[in-house]
């Protein structure tokens, strides 16, 4: 059912990237007055032009926010949407909630929470998974906890944006927990995916041959099948970078730690993704990664 326009909540996306800009636009598509905030300004004028609301000053239009949706690159930037020289925390009204959709440290989310509970703001500690192609049609995974109140507040985003919402708990930390989890997966699988197929043409095998066999039998991933084809196409348009992933296996691999967990895995894919960042290619595709392994070998991968 569509609320009507008078119990409609007012969203404002801060990030409008390859999943940011999604999320917008499902928050659209789903009748909430959004605003969308970037820092390239022909974003803000494209999401605009297609039926965002005047994007105005953040401190003016923060009053009448009642949803904050944060989908930056790290920890840092969204620390600085809230509370920088330009944070909009103390200008949200009492009850308004901020979801932050960010893969930060289980820490750091409890750290937010705290301090917005300090001016009755709610958080909802709730990263994302399923890439741009589920963010722009609302079929996201979402990873959430947080309290109650920040749940209900947060319902109409979460039924816009996602197909599935995980509830894990009744405070920030967990959610960004399992989003480590699935980050430590996700490096490792890109990581494997690319050594294989490099490993595959080591013994002869061309790339495309790889593919078409090894996403058929046992040995696929979700990565495998949709980062090799990027590699056969030769196409390292970022829709995940490289130093994204330099990014997020630091977490996972400064949480297990602080725990004094070994994860071996998530170490050495972790190295790879450094190597990949410091031969120039951290702004490319994460598949990008292929390319080290290739160098290293002395091999030759697609080219278009």
């Amino acid at each position: 059912m569509t609320p009507s326009p008078s119990s409609r909540p007012t969203v404002a996306v801060f990030g409008l990237g390859s999943m940011g800009y999604g999320m917008a636009s499902s928050l659209l598509q789903a009748q909430l007055p959004t605003v969308g905030y970037d820092i390239s300004p022909d974003q803000e004028k494209r999401f605009k032009e297609q039926g965002g609301k005047d994007p105005g000053s953040r401190k003016e239009t923060a009053a009448e926010i009642d949803i904050v949706v944060i989908v930056v690159v790290n920890a840092a930037q969204t620390e600085d949407v809230l509370f920088g020289e330009e944070g909009i925390a103390a200008d949200l009204k009492p009850g308004a909630v901020v979801m932050a959709c960010t893969t930060v440290d289980p820490d750091f989310a409890r750290a937010m929470e705290a301090r917005l509970a300090e001016t009755g703001v709610l958080y909802l500690d709730c990263p994302i998974s399923g890439g741009a192609v589920k963010a722009a049609t609302g079929d996201l995974s979402i990873m959430a906890s947080g309290t109650a109140a920040a749940f209900e507040a947060s319902a109409p985003a979460l039924e816009a944006m996602a197909e599935t919402v995980f509830r894990l708990g009744d405070q920030a930390g967990p959610g960004s927990a399992m989003k480590v989890v699935n980050q430590l997966l996700a490096g490792v699988h890109i990581a494997a995916a690319a050594e294989a197929v490099t490993f595959g043409l080591s013994q002869g095998i061309d790339a495309q041959s790889c593919y078409d066999v090894i996403s058929k039998c046992a040995g696929t991933s979700w990565m495998f099948e949709n980062r090799v084809p990027h590699i056969l196409e030769d196409d390292y348009a970022p829709r995940s970078a490289v130093d994204i992933f330099v990014k997020d296996l630091g977490i996972v691999t400064e949480a297990a730690r602080k725990q004094e967990f070994e994860a071996p895995l998530a170490s050495t894919a972790l190295d790879q993704f450094v190597m990949a960042s410091g031969s120039g290619f951290g702004k490319e595709d994460d598949a990008a990664v292929a390319k080290i392994y290739a160098a290293r070998a002395g091999l030759e991968l697609p080219r278009k």
